[in-house]
């Protein structure tokens, strides 16, 4: 069995706004094929983790490996061409869809792959139904998002970051913004692009998925990760106090030790 090869290499990032430090020191890594959830408190620098890995926001220091690619090395940035190509190994699901609202499902989905891939049209279209059949909202092509529910929405953002063929899909609170009914339908479409072994990090606050879906789990507090490891050990059984504490909010239970 090969050794699992690295994809995402995060080191020693830090990151500021107006000289208050939101990350502190960060430093992890993601594996091919692996699910990484991130959890943690509102204010711990989860989603501005995810935007400095994904290009929305620099860091001020530190290096962050895309496949071995430096996007950043000790705070210093690749010039703009790594950067774009680095980019478009990234997909990023935001948590209120960002959908193109006077776009149809369809164009949605083809409007990168023509401008950014320059994939042609036929192909565009060819790819994008795949994606929607895949989502289960093949018959939604036509439509516009106003039409659309937010489960479907949040489906069509998932195909249309898929759409790029990234080699890692990020989800910054992909059920946030949904009902509690309709949050099921998405964590179940993410389950499905888990079972494909599709590398995803997740930034969520479903402690249930996180510990079924995960392989990993990174707890992150004031800025900085206070535990990592197995899914199963950091949320059945952490070994620090402040993820326990975290922990117990969710679970309606006292921490225990």
């Amino acid at each position: 069995m090969e050794a699992p090869r690295e994809i995402i290499r995060v080191s020693n990032v830090s990151k500021s706004f107006g000289g208050l430090p939101v990350l502190r020191d960060i430093s992890f890594a993601v594996n091919r094929g692996e699910v990484v959830s991130i959890i943690g408190p509102s204010g711990s620098g989860k989603s501005t983790l995810l935007r400095c890995v994904t290009l929305l926001e620099t860091v001020d220091g530190g290096t962050i490996l895309v496949d071995d690619d430096a996007l950043v090395r000790d705070g210093v940035y690749a010039g703009r061409a790594a950067q774009r190509a680095i980019g478009l190994k990234l997909g990023l699901v935001f948590q209120n869809f960002n959908l193109f609202p006077h776009f149809s499902v369809l164009r949605n989905l083809t409007e990168a792959q023509i401008h950014v891939l320059r994939r042609p049209r036929d192909a565009a279209e060819r790819r994008a139904r795949e994606l929607l059949a895949k989502m289960g909202i093949a018959d939604k092509a036509a439509a516009h998002p106003f039409e659309l529910s937010g489960g479907q929405q949040q489906r069509v953002a998932i195909a249309r970051a898929m759409a790029l063929d990234p080699e890692v899909l990020f989800f910054d609170e992909p059920t946030s913004a949904l009902d509690p009914e309709l949050t099921g339908e998405i964590l179940n479409v993410i389950r499905a692009l888990a079972r494909e072994r599709i590398t995803m990090v997740i930034v969520t606050h479903e402690m249930a998925f996180a510990r079924d879906v995960a392989d990993r789990v990174v707890f992150m507090d004031g800025g900085v990760i206070v535990e990592a490891g197995p899914a199963a050990e950091v949320i059945g059984a952490p070994r620090n106090e402040r993820t326990r504490a975290f922990l117990a909010r969710f679970s309606g239970q006292q921490p225990q030790g």
